[in-house]
């Protein structure tokens, strides 16, 4: 069972757990999840990034996020409180949005400071109270507080300890890169051609191209063609639709370019793909 879902009847959730649902799977999160690393390490994929956790370690999914356990020591353990996504809706609305992209791309922060130890240790502690108090009438309403109070607490030490240009980027190419990431990962399912990111960010396809190089060494397209081919891997290992019902849902012309493009950046057919993870 997946530790970190919620649902419409239980809108959050909070306990322990050394997350091996995670293990060589990739998982797309359709809520959030705060985690905090209380014992042992771990390697995390988490939308295309790795990420090495240790005590201390904070965590933030958001709703949307790809992850993946790649390994952890035997006593790796990590306490979770996961939200729905309407949660972090409310909990957020007030929030500057180059704090949330600031967040997704920091994921992971392990802390130092003993009073910010005790901060998350005591927020995630009140979390697992709250969702232990079944008869409580006003739980979901606490849990929602709880949140806020995170999300608020952590706006508060970014806006503190981090400059302007760290949480927007240091000079424009720095803001249309983050920016284009932002529009591949809300896009690339639908959209895979460089000129409409160009278009959203009111630049020219070689100004993209030449920022993406610039940022990453590596081309705009190159960009969206890794986070199409992690969401289709997503789809292939937790759904059973077929290979013509995938290839719909990612706007491909037909099964066969589907196979084509995915083997073409994989290495193997879906068909392959699906029976190694199966």
């Amino acid at each position: 069972m997946n530790p970190l879902l919620t649902t419409k009847a239980e809108t959050f959730r909070a306990g322990e757990d050394n997350l091996d649902f995670y293990r060589n799977r990739l998982i797309k999160l359709t809520n959030g999840a705060l985690l905090y690393c209380t014992k042992g390490e771990a390697d995390f994929s988490i939308d295309l990034e790795e990420y090495h956790i240790v005590p201390n370690t904070n965590v933030m999914l958001l709703p949307g996020s790809i992850l993946s356990l790649k390994s952890a020591t035997r006593d790796f353990r990590v306490h979770y409180f996961a939200y729905s996504g309407e949660m972090i809706k409310v909990a957020c609305f007030r929030l500057d949005p180059a704090f949330m992209h600031f967040m997704k791309e920091n994921a992971c922060y392990t802390h130092t400071d003993p009073e910010a130890i005790r901060a998350i240790t005591g927020l995630i502690g009140a979390s697992a109270a709250v969702y232990g108090d079944k008869e409580n009438r006003f739980q979901e309403s606490i849990a929602q507080n709880l949140l806020q109070i995170f999300f608020l607490d952590t706006y508060d030490k970014v806006q503190r300890y981090f400059t302007k240009e760290q949480l927007e980027g240091s000079n424009r190419k720095g803001q249309l890169f983050k920016k284009f990431i932002h529009l591949v990962h809300t896009h690339c399912t639908s959209q895979r051609d460089v000129a409409f990111y160009a278009e959203q960010l009111c630049i020219s396809t070689r100004y993209l191209s030449a920022i993406t190089r610039e940022a990453g060494n590596i081309s705009a397209k190159e960009i969206i063609d890794e986070f199409l081919t992690l969401e289709i891997k997503v789809t292939l290992q937790s759904t059973n639709l077929s290979l013509k019902e995938i290839a719909d849902r990612y706007n491909f012309p037909d099964q066969s370019f589907f196979g084509r493009y995915f083997k073409k950046h994989t290495g193997m057919s879906p068909k392959e793909y699906r029976m190694t993870r199966a």
